[in-house]
């Protein structure tokens, strides 16, 4: 891949907040959904498709949302449920690149340079990964696709809402040239009202405008920033976030769970889905961590350190499930959550691959790596949710029964 430029993405969640309510009570689908503070003093933090044609955006005063959209459904926001369907979203944009920045709940960017020769060019990983959020998480993200962040945002912003739009390779200065300079980082407001003075409308005029003339309007050392990103120079990197400390997944229940069984079989599958985001970031942990909040917003978590650390679906739900005996069960809970820490370093890890090379795995062992491998390919072809363990659903089963 060298010499060939990066194929950067960026991802925004369409009218995220409001979607996730539409998705949630279908009855909304269709109408002005506005998201936002209830108080007087309250603001929107989103408005559906619908709301914006009212004039509704986010950061506007609830009061006058209400005045240009009286017929609009205001709804208080429910973080929660967000925080819990964003982290499905960006647990799908992590299976084609580690190089992930999340710039909100809603929004990211990745590099998927690295990415192309397993799952093909940049518009080939946005429309997959498109189709994976739609049917694993009901909801529509916009996609852009570039040489560099900065027109790999603005291509989103294009083909919003529910677009894909795709700069040609060596063709970011071309797909600036003609919009609007406003659309640049760092032009707000008082600077584009300055380089209009010049005469400069288009981000394409800007850079074609000497540096010595922008700095009259601008001063030096922003004339040379913007005149290098409106030719299309934009070097920085996808920042992905700081190492992992933990590695989890967890749900708000639609209906409160209670009972040992049903907790049980909501922990099975999301200990399998540790199990596989271990395994694609090539980590193993010692601490298996069960986190429950009950329908009052009580939190409880209880762990349990593990003398070997381990990636394995099957001994994560064992460690979870027998933590399970360490709260009340038959409370009714809204969330449960399962995290895999306290992970193995280099030397460890090679250490345990050395013994297990030296002696022949038992034939559990290898049994149950092969139905893992087994099951993470399906997961990433059909998604975390379209499998399980057939052992484990088995062992759930035989004591419901019971």
């Amino acid at each position: 891949m060298t010499g060939r430029p990066r194929t950067i993405l960026h991802l925004d969640l369409d009218a995220f907040y409001a979607s996730v309510e539409q998705l949630d009570a279908p009855s909304l689908r269709g109408r002005p959904v506005i998201v936002g503070g209830p108080s007087r003093r309250g603001v929107v933090c989103a408005a559906s498709y619908e709301a914006r044609r009212f004039g509704v955006r986010s950061a506007m005063p609830t009061a006058q949302a209400r005045k240009l959209c009286p017929d609009g459904v205001f709804l208080p926001p429910r973080f929660d449920r967000y925080s819990a369907l964003s982290e499905q979203v960006f647990a799908i944009y992590r299976r084609y690149t580690p190089l992930v920045e999340p710039l909100s709940l809603d929004e990211a960017f990745l590099d998927v340079t690295a990415s192309r020769a397993l799952h093909g060019g940049g518009r080939d990983i946005a429309a997959a990964i498109k189709r994976a959020v739609r049917a694993e998480c009901g909801l529509a993200v916009s996609a852009g696709v570039a040489e560099v962040k900065l027109a790999a945002k603005i291509a989103t912003d294009l083909g919003k809402p529910d677009g894909l739009v795709e700069v040609p390779e060596g063709g970011v200065a071309a797909f600036l040239a003609p919009l609007p300079v406003g659309r640049l980082w760092g032009v707000g407001p008082v600077t584009e009202a300055a380089l209009r003075k010049l005469g400069v409308t288009t981000i394409g005029d800007l850079g074609r405008t000497p540096d010595a003339a922008l700095a009259t309007a601008v001063g030096t050392s922003s004339a040379r920033g913007l005149r290098a990103l409106a030719l299309g120079e934009d070097p920085r990197d996808v920042v992905p976030d700081e190492a992992a400390k933990s590695v989890g997944a967890e749900e708000t229940f639609g209906e409160d769970l209670s009972g040992r069984a049903a907790l049980e079989r909501a922990l099975l599958e999301q200990a399998g889905r540790v199990g596989r985001r271990l395994r694609a970031a090539g980590l193993a942990g010692h601490v298996v961590t069960l986190k429950v909040k009950y329908a009052d917003f009580t939190l409880v978590t209880r762990r349990t350190t593990l003398a070997n650390a381990t990636d394995d679906d099957r001994a994560i739900f064992e460690a979870v499930r027998a933590q399970l005996e360490r709260v009340d069960a038959e409370r009714p809970v809204r969330l449960t959550g399962v995290s895999v820490s306290g992970f193995a370093g280099e030397a460890e890890r090679g250490q345990l691959d050395l013994f297990q090379a030296a002696l022949a795995p038992p034939p559990e062992v290898e049994k149950r790596r092969s139905l893992n491998a087994a099951l993470d390919v399906l997961a990433r072809r059909f998604g975390d949710r379209a499998v399980t363990r057939a052992d484990l659903a088995d062992e759930d089963g035989r004591e419901d029964d019971g």
